[in-house]
């Protein structure tokens, strides 16, 4: 059996108000473009998650609904607060708890980019990837029975994108 995680950091969040709080930042314009170009290229190409873990920022719970409004019949998403700033060893660990075939998982940088380096069995030639820049969106396959069997360096990057490759910047 293949299981498949689609990890996506949030979208660009918005700097407007200097002294809301960090969970509390929503997305920007560009970020809101972002996040539904990000879902328009999850549909276009079939890739549909089962299950989706989100942390609990603001940011993250937006990026998640408006990719969410792109794809046919996404799942009711788990909002985690463990997601937020979260490092790859607790994403890790969140992960094995997953039940779905195909699981989203939205969360924030550097924890995002360190997960997916981890998870990579050869990362892609995308020069993106290492960084892994806001909206950035990869698939990564497992050939695993369940998420509790998922181990580092076993996963085989079937995709990856930048919002900046969907649509132009300003």
């Amino acid at each position: 059996m293949t299981l498949r995680l689609i990890l996506t950091r949030h979208a660009k969040s918005s700097w407007v108000d200097p002294i809301q709080g960090d969970q509390d930042r929503p997305l920007s314009k560009r970020g809101r473009a972002s996040a539904r170009a990000v879902g328009a290229w999850l549909a276009a190409h079939g890739y549909r998650p089962d299950q989706a873990m989100v942390s609990s920022a603001a940011r993250t719970r937006e990026t998640w609904k408006l990719i969410a409004g792109k794809i046919a019949a996404p799942p009711k998403p788990a909002y985690l607060a463990k997601l937020y700033q979260a490092e790859p060893e607790e994403m890790l660990h969140i992960l094995r708890t997953a039940t779905g075939r195909a699981v989203m998982m939205l969360g924030h940088n550097p924890g995002v980019a360190y997960f997916a380096q981890g998870l990579a069995h050869q990362p892609p030639a995308d020069s993106h990837f290492e960084r892994f820049p806001t909206g950035a969106t990869t698939v990564i396959d497992f050939a695993v029975e369940s998420w509790d069997q998922l181990a580092w360096r076993t996963g085989k990057v079937v995709d990856f994108v930048a919002p900046r490759d969907l649509i132009a910047q300003d």
